[in-house]
């Protein structure tokens, strides 16, 4: 089974924590790469809505936890 973070592992470089530290941090690595709070902001407020289980899973999921209290 492909899942979304199949593609996108494909289409975007991945760094090691040793590489963002090696920067100088999460915010100067953000920074080095182009990036910004704004931008971050942005492109999430411009992301589409992402739903991270389906109907049936949201289902099961609350069977157990009704289940398990």
């Amino acid at each position: 089974m492909k899942s979304k973070t199949d593609d996108i592992l494909k289409t975007h470089k991945s760094y090691s924590p040793d590489e963002v530290l090696a920067a100088g941090g999460t915010t100067a690595f953000g920074l080095k790469m182009g990036k910004t709070n704004e931008s971050l902001a942005k492109a999430l407020e411009n992301a589409p809505p992402i739903e991270p289980f389906s109907d049936e899973e949201w289902a099961d999921l609350m069977k157990q936890l009704a289940r398990d209290k």
